[in-house]
């Protein structure tokens, strides 16, 4: 029988990820495995509510590790994917949950069952909804040069010219091949994870999924969307994006990473510029009244710095106070 390795990232959020863990153990009811949750050096004590919770709970199939520092949504989900199971044995599955996010009963066992159905594909993701049931948009186009100028322009003649290239995709009613899906649920096939590598943990926050989605398929993995596997989601609780009154460094570091690394150098200019000259014509439209605003504030300055900067000196990590965000998920 297939064992199923569930990991959940803690950061500062004991009490909803012990939540999220309780939500794993019933889905997990009848698979074999085992979950682990990360602790990602929270230092707030979290580690040791989460040890005592379990040990109290008698929770015999879940074990709380320690990361030894805040790499990140990547970094931290790696060291749960190389613990491998609680008995330390390696699983055929790992099934990455945010700890603010609450799978249905049969949530990890539909995932399960359709990669066991599905050989060709590698990873698998779910239906997310917000706990007023309202749909995530959670399945995407990979990013490329005319996705960047679309998604800054915001007008509907460019949206209509370059509808191939946009990002967001229409929720489907069935399963559904995707370029890539969000992370917030997410199982893998180990033998993929051995072939290609997990996480890569130079991405802070932000593209890592979608890097290791490509990744994928370049190495002919399928990334499915299973709309019937359904997981309540609060969505941004940890890393405060929908109140971004500026957008991060480490956001723009891992959006030039993604296509420097992935498209070449070339690429990584081209889409700056297509952004760019998308933001002008959004900002355009704004003053004219006939638009909504792409980017928060600063932002059209902010990437083109950021840009600069990159092609001049390289990627220089961000810097990060622990109190500034707390990295336990993606979401978009």
């Amino acid at each position: 029988m297939a064992r199923v390795l569930t990991v959940i990232l803690n950061w500062r959020t004991a009490p909803m990820t012990l939540r999220s863990a309780e939500a794993a153990i019933r889905a997990m009811d009848g698979i074999e495995g085992g979950i682990v949750i990360v602790d990602n050096d929270s230092g707030d004590g979290s580690e040791e509510v989460l040890r005592r919770a379990v040990a109290e709970r008698g929770w015999d199939r879940v074990r709380v590790i320690q990361s030894g520092r805040n790499g990140g949504f990547g970094a931290g989900n790696n060291v749960g994917i190389r613990a491998g199971l609680p008995d330390g044995g390696r699983p055929d599955f790992v099934y990455l949950l945010n700890s603010d996010a609450f799978p249905a009963a049969d949530a990890i066992r539909l995932l399960l069952d359709h990669l066991q159905a599905s050989p060709g594909s590698g990873m698998a993701g779910s239906y997310i909804h917000g706990t007023d049931d309202a749909p995530h948009v959670t399945c995407f186009r990979f990013p490329s040069v005319a996705s960047e100028l679309e998604g800054a322009a915001q007008t509907g003649p460019i949206s209509r010219l370059l509808r191939h290239a946009i990002i967001p995709q229409p929720i489907p009613q069935r399963t559904t091949r995707m370029d890539w899906v969000a992370g917030a649920s997410l199982m893998m096939r180990q033998d993929m994870l051995d072939r290609i590598g997990a996480f890569d943990e130079e991405y802070f926050l932000y593209f890592e999924e979608t890097d290791l989605c490509l990744r994928a398929a370049r190495a002919g993995w399928q990334t499915d969307y299973v709309p019937a596997s359904r997981v309540a989601h609060i969505g941004s609780a940890s890393t405060g994006m929908k109140e971004w009154a500026r957008t991060p460094g480490y956001w723009f570091d891992s959006r030039w990473r993604y296509f420097r690394k992935n498209h070449g150098l070339a690429t990584a200019i081209a889409a700056t510029l297509a952004q760019s000259a998308g933001l002008a014509i959004n900002r355009l439209r704004l003053m004219l009244g006939s638009s909504r605003r792409s980017g928060g504030r600063r932002f059209a300055r902010d990437l083109l710095a950021h840009d600069i900067r990159a092609l001049a000196t390289g990627i220089r990590p961000a810097a990060i106070h622990p109190d500034d965000v707390s990295v336990t998920e993606r979401t978009t």
